[in-house]
C-alpha cells in the first residue's frame, strides 16, 4: 500500500532533505515552499500525511494548519520547527496537529511515527451525520435539550464556543432532527475558503463573472434546496457576503455572481463561530441586523476544561471508536494517563482531545495506553498544571476501584459489589455515572 507525503517548508534543501529520506524508506514524497500552493496539491493528488513547518512567509504554518484541517479532516498532520515554543506547540495540538518535531529534526523518531501511521493506515472517518454527542456534562445536556427543541422550527441557529467543541455536531443534531433531515446537509467554513471565492460558493457564479468562470456555478444555496446550510466560522465573512447574507434571511432571494436573476432560497441557515460576534460588531467588522437576524436561537458550547466530568468519558469513547477504525483491542487507559488528560487545559477541546486519543491507539502495543506513547509535550506541558480538581480525582478513583473489582470477580458484579461493601443496586448505579460497561 502506498503512503504519500506532503512536505511544506519554505527552505527548499530542508524540502529536498526530507523527500530523499522518505524515499529511501519507501515512501511516496512532494513538497510545497509555497503554503498557497498547498491546496491545489491536495487537490491534484492522494495525500496521507502533511509535514508543515511553522514559520513561514505568506502564511503561517498554524493558519495553513487550520485551513487544512478543516477542509481535509482527515489528513494527519506534523509540524515542524526550528523556533519551537510552550504557545506554538500548544496551539498546533489544538487545532489538530498529530505531533511536533524541532529542528534539526530526530529523523530516527520521525521516520518510525510514519512507519506506524503507514502500518495502521485508517479507513475514511465517517461523515458526521448522525453522530452522536457524549457527555454527562449539565451544560451541555442543556444545549442538546435547547437544540432538539430548536431543531422542528424555521428558526435561525447560531452555535457559538470555542474552537473544537462541538459546533459542527450540534448543527448536525439540529439538522437531522427536524423535517428537513432527508434534505441535504451542506457545510462551509467560512475561514477556509478565500474571501474572493466565498461568495461564489454560497451563491454560484454566472459564466464569465471573472475571468476563471468559463461556466455557470450553482452555489450551496441552490444545492441546498429545503435542506440545511451550516456556515461555520461566520465572523471571517466580509462586509460585501454579509449584505448578501441579509438580503437572504430578510426575503428568501439570492442572485449568482455576475447574474440578475433572483434565485429562491428555502434552507434553514446553522452558523457557528469561536469569536465575539459583539466585539466584532462593535468595531463595525459585522453586521449588527445580520446578527440578529443569525441569531434568533443561540447555543453556546462550553469548553472541555470546564466539563472535567466528561474528559474520561470522552476518551473511553474515543478509545473505542479507535480501536474498531484500527482492528485494536486496548482496554484503556493507565492511572497516570488518566490523570494527564485530567491535568490538562485542553486549548483544542474535543477535538484536540479526540485526535490525542487517536494517536495514542496508533502507537500502543499494549493492552493499556500508558503515558509512553503520548507525545512529549503532553507530559512537559502537564506537569507544570498541578493536580485536578478533588471532585475529578475522587471520581477517577471511584472509577478505578469498581473496575478493580469486577476484574477481581470475573465480572460477576453481585461478588464485585460484596468485595466493594455495597448492594448491587448501587453498583450498577455508579458503573452507569462512571460510564463502565454493563
Amino acid at each position: 500500500m502506498s503512503f504519500t507525503v506532503l512536505i511544506v517548508d519554505d527552505e527548499p534543501k530542508i524540502c529536498l532533505t526530507l523527500r530523499d529520506i522518505l524515499k529511501r524508506h519507501g515512501y511516496d514524497a512532494r513538497f510545497c515552499v509555497d503554503p498557497r500552493h498547498v491546496a491545489p496539491a491536495l487537490r491534484s493528488a492522494p495525500t496521507d500525511l502533511l509535514l508543515i513547518d511553522v514559520k513561514m512567509p505568506g502564511k503561517d504554518g498554524i493558519d495553513l494548519l487550520r485551513s487544512v484541517r478543516a477542509e481535509n479532516p482527515d489528513i494527519p498532520v506534523i509540524m515542524i520547527s526550528g523556533h519551537a515554543t510552550v504557545d506554538s506547540v500548544v496551539t498546533a495540538m489544538k487545532y489538530g496537529a498529530l505531533n511536533f518535531y524541532a529542528k534539526p529534526i530526530d529523523n530516527r523518531k520521525l521516520i518510525a511515527e510514519i512507519d506506524r501511521l503507514a502500518g495502521t493506515k485508517a479507513v475514511q472517518r465517517p461523515a458526521a451525520g448522525g453522530a452522536r454527542i457524549v457527555t454527562q456534562d449539565p451544560a451541555m445536556l442543556k444545549v442538546i435539550e435547547l437544540a432538539k427543541k430548536a431543531a422542528p422550527t424555521n428558526a435561525a441557529v447560531i452555535v457559538t464556543g470555542e474552537s473544537g467543541t462541538g459546533k459542527e455536531l450540534v448543527a448536525d443534531l439540529i439538522h437531522t432532527h427536524s423535517a428537513r433531515q432527508k434534505s441535504p446537509f451542506i457545510k462551509i467554513n467560512c475561514a477556509a475558503i478565500p474571501e474572493d471565492l466565498l461568495e461564489s460558493e454560497m451563491f454560484g457564479h454566472e459564466r464569465g463573472a471573472f475571468t476563471d468562470a468559463t461556466f455557470q456555478k450553482q452555489g450551496m444555496f441552490e444545492r441546498a434546496g429545503d435542506g440545511t446550510i451550516f456556515l461555520d466560522e461566520i465572523s471571517d465573512m466580509s462586509q460585501k457576503t454579509q449584505a448578501k447574507m441579509l438580503r437572504v434571511l430578510q426575503d428568501g432571494s439570492f442572485t449568482r455572481v455576475g447574474g440578475s436573476l433572483a434565485l429562491t432560497a428555502g434552507c434553514r441557515i446553522v452558523t457557528a463561530t469561536n469569536k465575539d460576534l459583539q466585539r466584532l460588531i462593535d468595531r463595525g467588522l459585522f453586521r449588527e441586523d445580520l446578527y440578529y437576524r443569525l441569531s434568533v436561537v443561540t447555543l453556546h458550547l462550553p469548553p472541555l476544561r470546564e466539563r472535567g466530568q466528561d474528559i474520561l468519558l470522552l476518551a473511553d469513547h474515543f478509545l473505542q471508536e479507535s480501536n474498531e477504525r484500527y482492528g485494536k483491542r486496548i482496554q484503556g487507559l493507565s492511572a497516570q494517563v488518566h490523570s494527564l488528560l485530567l491535568r490538562h487545559d485542553w486549548p483544542g477541546n474535543v477535538r484536540e482531545l479526540r485526535n490525542l486519543i487517536e494517536r495514542a491507539v496508533i502507537f500502543c502495543e499494549d493492552e493499556v495506553i500508558e503515558s509512553s506513547v503520548l507525545p512529549e509535550q503532553y507530559q512537559a506541558m502537564n506537569q507544570a498544571n498541578g493536580e485536578p480538581p478533588l471532585d475529578i480525582r475522587y471520581q477517577t478513583s471511584a472509577r478505578e476501584v469498581i473496575l478493580e473489582a469486577l476484574r477481581r470477580s470475573g465480572g460477576i458484579k453481585r461478588k464485585a459489589a460484596v468485595m466493594l461493601k455495597i448492594d448491587r443496586k448501587t453498583l450498577y448505579r455508579k458503573m452507569k455515572q462512571y460510564n463502565i460497561g454493563s
